[in-house]
Parts: C-alpha cells; sequence; structure tokens
C-alpha cells in the first residue's frame, strides 16, 4: 500500500510563507487543499495525510490560534473527505497528528495528562471531519508517542504511529528501533501500523526498518523515507532524491517487508507514480541486505543503527543518492 508525504513540499511551491501555518489554509484556500489531496490520489497513493501536521494547541499557540483547533482539523480532513470519496477507489483519509513541540517533565513542562488532552482535542476534530485513522508521526519521545496512543482510545479512532529516527539511528530522544517495536506491544491501545518516518534520508530509514524486523513483530510496519537529502540551493531547500531513487526504495521497503510506504520530505507527485509503478512492476524479491541498500539507496550517514552493533559502511559516496 502506498502513501503520500507531500504537504510541506507542494504548499511551499503553491506559495505558502515560511514561518506561516499550512492548516490556515484549510480555511483560507480550500482549493489549494483540494488539488494537494488529489495530486497525491491521482500519483497513486492509497493512503494520504490531511493538512493538520501542526494543528495541535500547543504549535497553534505559536501563532494565537489554539483556540482554532477543532475547525482547522475538522476542515482538513473534511476536504480529503470529499477528495477521496470522488476518487472512485477505497482511499483512506490520515489524520495528520505531528508532536507537540514541548519537552516531558522534568526536562520540561508537559505532563502526560496535558499531552494526552492536546492530542484528544485534535483528534476529535479530525474526526468530526470524516478522517479514517489518526496518524501520528516524527514523534521523537515514548511519552509523547504513549499520550498519543491514548488519545486515539479517548476518541475511539484506530490509529497509525511512527517515529523519527534522526540521530545515529536513534529519535532525538534516543529511541532505538529494537525499543520502540518493544514499546508498541506493550501499549494499552497498540496502533494499527507503526513504523519510522523522515529521519535522514532512505538509506537510513530502511536500516532502521530491518531494525523492526529483527525484532519479530507481527504488527504491519510503516516506511516514510524523504525524497533524498535536503540541500540548499538558490534560497530554498531541495531534496535530492529522484522518482528512480524513490522507486528503488519503495520496492527494497517492500521486499523488507514493510505492508505501509509512503514518501517523506520532498515527496512531489512524480515520486509516488514511480513507487507505486516499480512496487507493481518488479516481482518480489528477497528481503534486502545493508550492502543492498547502500549500493542502492546511498551510504548511511552514520556507522552505527542506534543499537551499538557494527552495522556496515560508513557514509561515502557509494552508489548514487539521485
Amino acid at each position: 500500500m502506498t502513501k503520500d508525504a507531500l504537504t510541506g513540499t507542494n504548499l511551499f511551491n503553491m506559495g505558502l510563507s515560511s514561518g506561516e501555518p499550512p492548516e490556515f489554509w484549510n480555511v483560507d484556500k480550500p482549493d489549494n487543499i483540494r488539488s494537494l489531496y488529489r495530486g497525491a490520489v491521482e500519483a497513486g497513493s492509497d493512503i494520504f495525510l490531511t493538512n493538520t501536521f501542526g494543528g495541535n494547541a500547543a504549535r497553534l499557540k505559536l501563532h494565537n490560534a489554539q483556540g482554532r483547533v477543532r475547525e482547522l482539523n475538522r476542515v482538513g480532513a473534511a476536504l480529503g473527505r470529499e477528495i477521496a470519496d470522488a476518487s472512485g477507489r477505497t482511499v483512506v483519509v490520515a489524520g495528520s497528528v505531528g508532536p507537540t513541540g514541548e519537552i516531558f517533565v522534568p526536562m520540561g513542562s508537559l505532563t502526560h495528562d496535558l499531552a494526552v488532552e492536546i492530542f484528544h482535542e485534535q483528534a476529535e476534530g479530525l474526526k468530526d471531519g470524516g478522517a479514517d485513522v489518526l496518524w501520528v508521526e516524527t514523534i521523537s519521545a515514548p511519552e509523547e508517542y504513549r499520550a498519543a496512543a491514548e488519545a486515539a482510545a479517548r476518541a475511539g479512532m484506530p490509529w497509525c504511529g511512527t517515529m523519527s529516527f534522526d540521530t545515529a539511528g536513534r529519535t532525538m530522544m534516543g529511541v532505538t528501533s529494537a525499543a520502540m517495536a518493544e514499546m508498541v506491544e506493550k501499549l494499552p491501545n497498540p496502533p494499527i501500523a507503526f513504523g519510522a518516518n523522515c529521519g535522514v534520508g532512505a538509506s537510513d530509514l530502511m536500516r532502521t526498518v530491518l531494525g523492526f524486523v529483527a525484532a519479530g513483530t507481527a504488527r504491519p510496519i510503516i516506511a516514510k523515507g524523504n525524497a533524498g537529502i535536503p540541500k540548499y540551493h538558490d534560497g530554498h531547500i531541495h531534496y535530492d532524491g529522484t522518482p528512480d531513487l524513490m522507486a528503488e526504495y519503495a520496492v527494497l521497503a517492500r521486499d523488507a517487508g514493510v505492508r505501509i510506504i509512503g514518501g517523506c520530505c520532498g515527496t512531489m507527485p512524480e515520486h509516488l507514480t514511480a513507487m507505486r509503478a516499480a512496487m507493481e512492476s518488479r516481482p518480489k524479491g528477497p528481503r534486502p541486505t545493508l550492502e543492498d541498500i547502500s549500493a542502492k539507496l546511498g551510504a548511511f550517514s552514520s556507522a552505527s543503527d542506534g543499537t551499538g552493533e557494527d552495522v556496515g559502511p560508513k557514509r561515502e559516496r557509494r552508489g548514487r543518492r539521485g
């Protein structure tokens, strides 16, 4: 199953200003959001995310919009419902739920109860708008993941949840792939699928995915890698991953046993089209090795996958990056 990740990159291409909350466009520029969603569906995505990643009270408070959580999430999901229902096939509207941006006690001020409240408010808005599932992603702290799980239960919504492994194979808060796989199974309300998103490029994300597989999980795994590596060019950030590179990544993820495959930052409709075509046209192969991954997607950004084991080649210009 393929999924999108068009939101940020495409909205900036449509004229979204840096620092402007994308969620405001759900109300102010709904046709742009319809176009965003339609681009994912027409590129072959079976799942697309709503334009609500930063739609929680903690993030919206930075723009004095904490009172608009229900409205912005409801409208963002309702626009998605409209596009999915008009597609003529089964397309899942996933209500995007990003991190709060706050640090948990004792290092910060965010408590479990407050985090649950923040996520629950957003979840209810997405539910009101017709989202099929909550899609929690780019989480670093296990405490925040647990709070999102409880919020989904309160809202009576199925949920999926991914973390971002962007610090030498660990999340910013030190979680490894093995630790996440273990944590997920201990939740009172585990996600219907879990995995990794964003991070430092497709190679590193695939190494994390192999960590989930090695943990022996029977739960569906999600892989949502960036379209290459970000480069600063002519005043903007450009991701260097080509459609061909993302197609290789999608096939490797499928062969590793991943059930839900998508693209994160930098992913455009042409990437999704190539990914879907590759998965449909290429026969399933054996589970890839770390050497297969680095040869086809480029070398890893660190020598370690976060577990302390020797995991193969350090960063060097092996293979192609796109």
